[in-house]
């Protein structure tokens, strides 16, 4: 099974603790936490993906902040050299958001102005 990723995501995973837009976001993200430790193949996308679908901002697949949000998904794909629509394993993806954004201090860079910003210090 390949999952749909939003790259930005790819950090978001990194600091999420339990918090979201509403329950069934959550739960939702947890989920997806559980099946990318299984490290499957992910598809890279500055759109909606699997983690998104239970998100009150995501209105019939477009999200209400898309061009904050895709912002964020150009800013990280760039750092790890990636592209759009590029897949690869769950681990390779995370070592390279590690490795490129949060353990070179760029996470600010890419998303100082989300509002779980708070979440991720």
């Amino acid at each position: 099974m390949t999952y749909r990723i939003r790259a930005h995501h790819g950090m978001c995973l990194s600091f999420f603790q339990g918090k979201g837009y509403s329950g069934a976001f959550t739960e939702n993200m947890w989920k997806m936490k559980e099946r990318l430790a299984q490290n499957p193949e992910v598809l890279l996308v500055c759109g909606t993906d699997d983690i998104c679908a239970r998100c009150p901002n995501n209105r019939e697949g477009i999200c209400t902040s898309s061009e904050k949000v895709e912002a964020y998904d150009r800013r990280v794909l760039s750092l790890c050299g990636l592209s759009e629509n590029e897949s690869l394993f769950w681990d390779e993806f995370e070592a390279l958001v590690q490795k490129n954004i949060l353990t070179a201090g760029r996470r600010e860079s890419v998303c100082a102005d989300c509002e779980w910003n708070a979440l991720c210090q």
